[in-house]
C-alpha cells in the first residue's frame, strides 16, 4: 500500500476527529482583562518595537515582515502562559484560531489576486500599456494628468501598489532628467492611487478587509467614488501648475504584449465577477471564488503550455542570435512561476499584523481604545483620527483594529473609516505602501521631504473629501 493510499484511508477519520477536537476546546470562553498586567504591557512594547522596526525598513533593509512574525509568536506565547496559570488552556487557542481563520480567508484571496497580476506582467500587459504611453509624444504636464488618471483608474482592480508601480516606471521613463517632475509626478501618483483603491474592495488591503467582514457590501463601495475623486482632484491641480508644458525624450522602445494576455484580463475580469457572486448571491467567502477563479488561468495557462511553439511568440523584441537573452519570450507559460513571484513578504507581514493586534484585542487594548475614540469622542472624530493615524501607522494594523473592535456606527460611518483609511495614508510617503514603494523606485528624486511640502495640499484634499462624503452620501448617516 502507497503512502498516499494510507492517507486517503485515514481521511475519513481525520475528518471526524478535527471537529471533536474542535468542539472539546471550544468549552472555555473565558476571558481575562490583561490591560493592566505585566504581560499587556510587554505585548505593547513589543508589537511597538516590531512596528518602529517595520517603518525603518528603508533605512535598515530588513523586510517587514521579520519583526512582527517574531512579536506574535512571543505576544500569543505570553497570553498562553497566562490563561494556562488561570486553568484556561483553550480559550487563547480559539482566540488565535479566530484570528488564523481571518488571515487565512485574506490569504487565499490575495494570493490569487497577486498570481493574476504577476500572470499580466509576464505577459507583458503592463510594458505594453507603458511603451505606448512612452511614445505618444506627450508633454510633462499631459503625462502628470494621465498617469495619475490612469493610476486613479487602474488601482480599483489591480490594487494601489501595482498601479503606482506602474506609473512610477512610466514616469521614470519619461522624465530621467527631470527630478522636479518626476517629484511631484510620484506624488500624485501616490494619492491617485490610494484614492482609487478607496472605492472598491479590489483597490486597497484595508477596503477588501470591511467587504470580507460583511459590514459594506460591493455596490455600496461605489458611494465613495465622487469624494475619493475630490481627494485626488484638489491636489492634482495645484500640483499640476508647477509642472511644465515641455517635451520629455521617448526611449521609441516598442513592447509586444505576449499571446493570451488580452484573456488573462478577461479571465481576471471574471474572477472577481466570480468571487462577487459567491459573496453576494451564494453568502460564501470571497475568497472561495477567487481561489475558483485560479482554476480558469490554470487551465488557460495549460492551454497555452500544450501550444506553446517558441517561434511564436517572439514579438518586436526578440533576436534569433540572442534567442539566450530573451528566455522569457520563448519559454512556455508556467502557472506556478506566477504563483511563486507572489508577495510573500507581504503575505507574512499581513499574518504578522493580524495576530499581534489580535492578541492585543484577546488582551482589553482594542476595546479600551474604542471605548475612549467611538464613545467618548463620537464617531465622526473617531473615523477621521483612523485616517490620521494610517499616514503614521500603515493602515492594515488600524482598520483591522477597527474591524476587531467592531464599535456601533451607521453605514455612512463605515464608508467614512473606509474612505479615511484608505486615503489617509497620502498625507505622508510612508503612510501606504505605494509611496514607500515609490521612494525606493524612483530613489533620490521622490523623497519623505519631498512629499512633505505638499502635505498641506494633500491634507486639503483629506478634509474636501470628508466633506464630500457628508454631502453626497448624507442619508447613509
Amino acid at each position: 500500500m502507497t503512502g498516499f493510499s494510507r492517507i486517503l484511508k485515514l481521511l475519513p477519520l481525520l475528518l471526524f476527529l478535527f471537529p471533536a477536537s474542535l468542539l472539546a476546546s471550544g468549552a472555555a470562553t473565558e476571558t481575562l482583562d490583561l490591560t493592566g498586567h505585566a504581560v499587556g504591557y510587554i505585548s505593547l512594547l513589543l508589537f511597538s518595537v516590531a512596528y518602529l522596526l517595520v517603518m525603518a525598513e528603508e533605512i535598515t533593509h530588513l523586510r517587514k515582515s521579520k519583526p512582527v512574525l517574531l512579536a506574535a509568536g512571543i505576544i500569543w506565547i505570553l497570553i498562553a502562559a497566562v490563561y494556562a496559570s488561570h486553568d484556561l488552556p483553550h480559550a487563547a487557542e480559539i482566540a488565535m484560531r479566530h484570528n488564523i481563520l481571518e488571515y487565512a480567508e485574506l490569504f487565499f484571496f490575495l494570493l490569487v489576486a497577486m498570481t493574476y497580476i504577476n500572470a499580466m506582467e509576464e505577459r507583458l500587459v503592463f510594458e505594453t500599456l507603458r511603451s505606448k504611453l512612452v511614445r505618444a509624444g506627450l508633454n510633462f504636464r499631459q503625462i502628470f494628468w494621465i498617469t495619475g488618471a490612469l493610476s486613479f483608474v487602474i488601482s480599483p482592480v489591480a490594487d494601489n501598489l501595482t498601479t503606482a508601480l506602474l506609473m512610477c516606471a512610466v514616469v521614470m521613463a519619461l522624465g530621467k532628467n527631470n527630478g522636479k517632475f518626476v517629484s511631484l509626478a510620484c506624488i500624485n501618483i501616490v494619492v491617485a492611487a490610494n484614492a482609487g483603491g478607496a472605492f472598491s474592495p479590489f483597490g486597497d488591503i484595508t477596503t477588501l478587509m470591511v467587504w470580507q467582514k460583511g459590514i459594506v457590501q460591493f455596490s455600496e463601495f461605489f458611494a465613495l467614488f465622487i469624494p475619493s475623486l475630490v481627494n485626488w482632484i484638489i491636489p492634482a491641480v495645484i500640483m499640476s501648475f508647477a509642472i511644465s508644458k515641455s517635451k520629455p525624450e521617448g526611449d521609441g522602445e516598442i513592447v509586444t504584449m505576449k499571446r493570451g494576455g488580452i484573456i488573462v484580463m478577461f479571465l481576471f475580469l471574471l474572477t472577481i465577477i466570480t468571487a462577487v457572486s459567491f459573496h453576494n448571491f451564494l453568502h460564501l467567502p470571497p475568497m472561495a471564488g477567487m481561489m475558483m477563479g485560479l482554476s480558469y488561468l490554470k487551465l488557460f495557462g495549460f492551454y497555452l503550455k500544450k501550444t506553446h511553439n517558441k517561434y511564436a511568440e517572439r514579438g518586436v523584441l526578440y533576436d534569433p542570435e540572442k534567442a539566450d537573452e530573451r528566455l522569457g519570450d520563448v519559454v512556455a507559460f508556467d502557472i506556478f512561476k506566477n504563483v511563486a513571484r507572489a508577495e510573500w513578504d507581504t503575505l507574512f507581514f499581513f499574518y504578522g499584523v493580524i495576530l499581534c493586534v489580535g492578541g492585543l484585542g484577546f488582551m482589553g487594548y482594542l476595546g479600551m481604545v474604542s471605548h475612549i475614540m467611538y464613545e467618548s469622542w463620537g464617531a465622526t472624530p473617531a473615523n477621521i483620527t483612523v485616517g490620521v493615524l494610517s499616514a503614521i501607522v500603515d493602515n492594515i494594523p488600524v482598520m483591522f483594529a477597527v474591524l476587531t473592535m467592531l464599535p456601533e456606527m451607521s453605514q455612512g460611518q463605515w464608508l467614512l473609516v473606509t474612505l479615511t483609511a484608505g486615503v489617509g495614508g497620502s498625507l505622508l510617503s510612508i503612510g501606504s505602501a505605494a509611496g514607500v514603494a515609490l521612494m525606493g523606485q524612483a530613489r533620490g528624486q521622490y523623497t519623505f521631504g519631498a512629499h512633505l511640502k505638499w502635505t498641506p495640499v494633500i491634507a486639503l484634499g483629506y478634509a474636501a473629501s470628508i466633506a464630500a462624503h457628508f454631502l453626497v452620501n448624507g442619508s447613509k448617516f
